[in-house]
């Protein structure tokens, strides 16, 4: 059995409202997805996880996004997965 988390929320976040003090990552998203975790490993080592889109390498320890595709194609410039808090 493992414990690695079957599921995450992650969020699509532009750069420049990330650091912002008055919205919360939540309000602040653009695009938003359930992804669940497939069995397999990323080319980043991490487990795999997909759902609505959204295919992401997630550090279950740390809740990290470390490679990440948006309905198939690398993220633009200015944008930022995170795992919902």
């Amino acid at each position: 059995m493992t414990t690695e988390p079957q599921r995450f929320h992650v969020l699509l976040v532009p750069e420049h409202v990330e650091n912002s003090g008055g919205a919360s990552l939540e309000e602040s998203a653009v695009r938003s997805a359930v992804v669940e975790a497939t069995g397999e490993r990323g080319a980043s080592g991490y487990p795999r996880y997909a759902g609505e889109g959204i295919v992401a390498d997630i550090d279950p320890r740390t809740r990290t996004v470390e490679a990440v595709l948006v309905d198939g194609a690398e993220l633009d410039y200015g944008l930022n997965v995170r795992v919902a808090p």
